[in-house]
């Protein structure tokens, strides 16, 4: 079986480091005065999120100035909307493959704190595996040690599995694209030549129509 460029890249990146599998590592945002900073992920449908903010000082001991979070989907739709909070958790699970965007802005009445430029806010934004508790698995369901070990494997492995699945239907749907735009644009071309031949033709027309009127052909 052949393999397309996108889909080795895509097993380069998981034998790499699992860059396709859920990050668990938090962020780092600096949001400003105004206007909002926004962060965006792209995950496939069916797939649990979970993510904890903590806005802070780096000047001071404690917790920052607070902040205005909003979770939309990839159509727009609104999962989680908070205001005035200086730290929280939002937990989803996607309905649809796409684009999910998380924005944060500076709550406008900071009546508790005496604002400077910009806010720093750790965003933690755990997916797939990386939001299990396997510590509640593991008391839940009695294993330990070795045992729960193969079953963390097992997810992975079918979280791996379902990543090539999500990039051959990526592959496919973007190839597809391709080819209805060359075809549209080969279409364009055909239409363009056929439009400037005809334009030709009615001037040659129109010019010796002229000539002949004026009698000097």
């Amino acid at each position: 079986m052949a393999f397309s460029p996108l889909l080795f890249i895509g097993l380069i990146c998981l034998a790499g480091g699992g860059s396709l599998l859920p990050a668990t590592e938090a962020i780092w945002l600096t949001v400003p005065s105004s206007g909002e900073r926004c962060v965006s992920e792209e995950i496939q449908a069916n797939v649990v999120v979970v993510a904890d903010y903590l806005c802070i000082d780096q000047e001071n001991v404690g917790l920052g100035p607070t902040i205005d979070i909003r979770v939309t989907s990839p159509f727009g739709k609104e999962l989680y909307k908070k205001t005035n909070e200086t730290h929280g958790q939002f937990a989803f699970t996607t309905s649809e493959s796409g684009t999910y965007i998380a924005c944060l802005s500076l709550h406008h009445d900071q009546t508790h704190y005496t604002v400077n430029t910009t806010a720093i806010v750790s965003l933690d934004w755990k997916m797939g595996i990386g939001a299990k508790d396997w510590d509640a698995v593991a008391k839940k369901e009695k294993i330990e040690g070795v045992e729960l070990e193969l079953r963390k494997s097992t997810e992975r492995v079918g979280a791996i599995r379902a990543n090539i699945l999500y990039l051959r239907f990526r592959e496919a749907s973007m190839r597809e694209i391709n080819e209805k735009t060359n075809k549209r644009v080969a279409q364009l071309s055909l239409m363009s030549l056929g439009l400037s031949l005809v334009v030709s033709l009615f001037q040659v027309w129109h010019l010796k129509r002229f000539f002949l009127k004026k009698k000097l052909l």
